[in-house]
């Protein structure tokens, strides 16, 4: 799809493979996202290797599971870096991801987060010096967009309900910022482990505190069991949240309690132009089974790709960590990507590449996630660069 955009550069003689580092968890309670993410990555490798990889050489990937698990995300990246691979890409989970990307930092190898939007996963280090790219909206968007929303319509008595992994903390922090921006505090807040069955009891006390909305922030089947709860009590408010929303667990698991949900997205799997249409249906004829998560599998599609960018972005072909690095930040030419148009989508100063502008709000409706306003929809017949 993307290849008749690849820059033409003659070949150098080297055949040897290009390893790339994929990490993220392929196994476990969140490997509903991780696998639409190392789909939409090998699925971009295999057109750019079809292509002739990079100058002749192809890209081979070095997949390691991380099982949503901190201490083995951080193993499994002590590897990838003794396997010496160029560049990595990966990372679902924000509380794996912070107990690893010192290793990165420090080898000065990059990586490009396309899941995991906690937003200290790309505050940890100064923009100028760090070596941590995202290809995701991080929390910090998320969480304010989705509060302007529910103020909008006049859901302004917000119950959270955060898990207490890193994830959870960053976003329940995110939300109560970003409703203190709308001079509002949350009316209840319920904190939990990841695994929880019941939190009925938790929504008992937020409906008698006058809530009149969920904000969420957990991953998984805690979403679901909210839902459940939610249903189980005869309670309609409503259910909004970041893009985890949108994840196989929530929807199978909630089935009719989850619908009307709403959630942040970057990516709706619905042909709203050429670009996105071409992507799903190479998805779907490729894995033969529905695109589950479409945002993991899009973001980790255009991020493969915007590595690709930052190593033809190198004039003497040397792909060492530096000059991989300020390729990323500022040498590549405009990649035409699924979920964006990235014309210099990373600086020395900023190392997120997207931006509100590329949000919309999504909803459950029949079991699917699809746009909750027309005008979202009618908007994403155009690409949205970065602003």
């Amino acid at each position: 799809m993307a290849l008749a955009a690849l820059p033409a550069r003659a070949q150098i003689g080297n055949t040897a493979p290009v390893r790339i580092g994929v990490v993220g968890p392929f196994t476990g309670a969140s490997a509903d996202f991780g696998v639409p993410m190392l789909n939409g990555i090998r699925m971009a490798v295999d057109e750019i290797n079809a292509g002739g990889g990079y100058l002749g050489r192809p890209l081979e990937l070095v997949v390691k599971d991380d099982a949503a698990n901190p201490d083995q995300g951080r193993k499994v990246s002590q590897d990838l870096l003794a396997e010496k691979v160029v560049a990595t890409i990966g990372f679902c989970n924000t509380g794996v991801a912070m107990k690893a990307i010192d290793l990165f930092q420090d080898a000065k190898s990059p990586l490009i987060v396309p899941c995991a939007s906690g937003t200290a996963v790309t505050a940890k280090y100064p923009p100028a010096d760090s070596y941590i790219f995202r290809v995701q909206g991080r929390d910090a968007l998320q969480a304010p967009f989705m509060v302007e929303d529910i103020v909008k319509r006049g859901w302004d008595k917000v119950a959270i309900f955060a898990d207490k992994t890193g994830y959870g903390e960053g976003g329940y922090n995110d939300v109560v910022a970003a409703l203190a921006a709308k001079n509002l505090k949350p009316v209840h807040v319920a904190r939990f482990d990841l695994g929880v069955k019941d939190l009925t009891a938790e929504l008992a006390a937020a409906r008698t505190a006058g809530a009149n909305v969920v904000f969420s922030y957990t991953v998984g089947q805690e979403n679901a069991v909210i839902a459940n709860g939610k249903k189980t009590l005869g309670w309609k408010a409503p259910q909004v949240g970041p893009w985890t929303l949108s994840f196989p667990y929530f929807l199978d698991g909630a089935r009719d309690a989850a619908e009307g949900a709403l959630m942040v997205q970057t990516f709706i799997a619905e042909p709203s132009n050429e670009r996105r249409a071409s992507f799903l249906a190479s998805y779907t004829r490729k894995f033969q089974r529905k695109l589950a998560v479409p945002m993991a599998a899009a973001n980790a599609y255009d991020a493969t790709y915007l590595l690709m960018y930052s190593f033809l972005g190198i004039r003497d072909g040397n792909l060492n960590g530096p000059a991989l690095k300020e390729s990323l930040e500022g040498k590549m030419k405009t990649y035409y990507g699924v979920v964006a148009t990235y014309d210099k989508p990373f600086s020395t100063a900023d190392k997120d590449a997207i931006t509100r502008n590329m949000l919309v709000i999504g909803a459950v409706k029949n079991g699917a996630i699809t746009f909750a306003y027309p005008e979202d929809a009618k908007r994403n017949l155009i690409i949205q660069r970065k602003q």
